[in-house]
């Protein structure tokens, strides 16, 4: 519409207007007054970034908490209180419960609650043979070694008590003390296999917990407590599903018997500052929207922060294609690693228990494809350094064992082994046999790729320090 018949129709409308007020006297109502417009207002953030960081901060420290105590209550649902339960068999080609099984050990494992009092554990003498009890506390920590390296392998009692006990003991019964009062006891009987494994497996029921005063029958007849969490899922997946009033109201109740380290002061600090007291459940209900959203945000960032660090496993050192790590076990203020590695699997070893070196590549960085010939070679002398024993397992390329004509998953210093004529050793990993003479030292391959794992049992110390060094595995043709 242009100007001019803009201004026609304003005067239009402004005649009817005159026309229709002549006769009358009263002057015109004033104009409305304007409307009054304020400036807009900054939208309000979605989330406290201060707030989303402390939050998750805190969730990778409680982490490790969390899922041992979820992790004991799936594993013990349905069972009595303080007993050992024993797996009889060793893992083969048809095992797919589990990535990277052991065929080394049968294994037992036992959660206490030692908020009840001191826990007797009862342990035969296993005339020579390696075992190792391992205990770890609800921090994921190894508190305590149990078994051939520090105790020995006679017959031994001990009593294993809590951070706050105080009493005395019975004669001819040791301490072992946990810094927390949730514990895991996970044990590990050395055994050959064949007849020799129902040789280990009568040792495993030998194994024995009871009350302080009391006995093992009496802890066996105690009703095993209600589940309250899905038993048939896995630990990680049900830490994964809480919200932030289920995930940290478990983590401040778990807090009263289970303290945080001396060194954790400034992570307990934080703690406080979310206003999270031990004993005490956790009130979402106090969160205004923009911290209830923080709580949401900061847990998401650690869980992905936790995730993706796993699938990068980019812990410790790389020698000759092989990883491996000595700082495992007892992990400090690191709580990222310790989070990661509670997220990977629970029940690592200490270093000085156990040293495991694992690679999937050839000594000259490519990956090892079982339709390959390949050679594990030990100079005479230089076969990995340890007071206990070592063994090479190999898996395909979903950490399973590999079915072969010898049902043998792995090979090492307590297979009969054919030297070489000069003292030296080679392990042949390949599809096909090698022959009478070498058919000793064959560990069959797959037909895709495979990977390795060696495990050094009670390794020398040049083993931890990384002075030994395992040798790059060579392509042969």
């Amino acid at each position: 519409m242009n100007q001019r018949r803009f201004a026609l129709l304003c005067s239009a409308f402004l005649g009817i207007a005159m026309l229709a007020s002549c006769g009358k006297t009263e002057a015109p109502p004033p104009p409305p007054p304007a409307p009054v417009v304020e400036p807009p207002k900054a939208a309000a953030p979605a989330f406290d970034a201060q707030m989303k960081q402390l939050v998750a901060e805190v969730y990778v420290y409680a982490y490790p908490l969390v899922l041992t105590d979820v992790t004991r209550e799936i594993d013990t649902a349905g069972s009595a209180p303080d007993t050992f339960r024993h797996r009889r068999t060793l893992p083969d080609a048809a095992t797919k419960d589990s990535a990277s099984p052991n065929a080394d050990f049968l294994y037992s494992q036992a959660w206490i609650d030692l908020s009840k009092g001191p826990v007797l554990l009862s342990v035969p003498d296993t005339k020579g043979r390696y075992y190792l009890i391992a205990m770890l506390d609800a921090w994921s920590n190894v508190a305590a070694s149990l078994g051939k390296r520090t105790t020995g392998t006679g017959k031994e009692e001990f009593a294993i008590v809590g951070p706050n006990w105080k009493g005395k003991l019975p004669s001819g019964v040791s301490e072992v003390q946990s810094p927390t009062n949730l514990a895991w006891l996970f044990g590990r009987m050395q055994t050959t296999g064949g007849a020799d494994r129902d040789a280990a497996a009568r040792l495993q029921g030998e194994l024995k917990l009871a009350r302080l005063g009391g006995s093992a029958k009496a802890s066996a007849k105690t009703a095993a407590p209600a589940a309250t969490v899905d038993t048939k899922a896995a630990p990680r997946d049900v830490v994964a599903s809480m919200n932030a009033e289920t995930f940290f109201s478990r983590f401040a109740l778990l807090l009263a018997g289970n303290p945080p380290a001396k060194d954790d002061a400034p992570m307990a600090e934080k703690i406080r500052k979310l206003g999270i007291e031990a004993g005490h459940p956790f009130d979402a209900a106090k969160l205004d929207a923009i911290a209830t959203r923080s709580y949401e945000e900061g847990m998401k960032s650690a869980q992905e922060a936790i995730a993706t660090a796993s699938q990068r496993s980019t812990g410790g050192d790389i020698r000759n294609g092989w990883r491996f790590d000595a700082a495992l076990g007892r992990w400090g203020t690191d709580y990222g690693k310790r989070a990661v590695a509670a997220y990977m699997g629970l029940g690592l070893n200490a270093p000085e228990d156990a040293i495991f070196m694992a690679t999937y590549l050839d000594a000259g960085g490519h990956r090892l494809e079982g339709t390959n010939r390949y050679v594990l070679h030990f100079d005479a002398g230089k076969t990995p350094p340890t007071d206990g024993f070592w063994s090479l397992s190999l898996y395909d390329d979903q950490q399973h064992f590999v079915a072969n004509p010898q049902s043998r998953y792995n090979l090492g210093s307590t297979s009969r082994l054919t030297p070489n004529a000069d003292g030296s050793l080679d392990i042949y990993l390949q599809p096909s046999d090698p022959g009478a003479d070498k058919a000793a030292n064959w560990l069959a391959t797959p037909k895709g790729n495979f990977n390795l794992i060696l495990r050094i049992y009670w390794p020398k110390q040049e083993v931890i320090d990384g002075k030994w060094v395992a040798p790059g595995v060579r392509h042969v043709t």
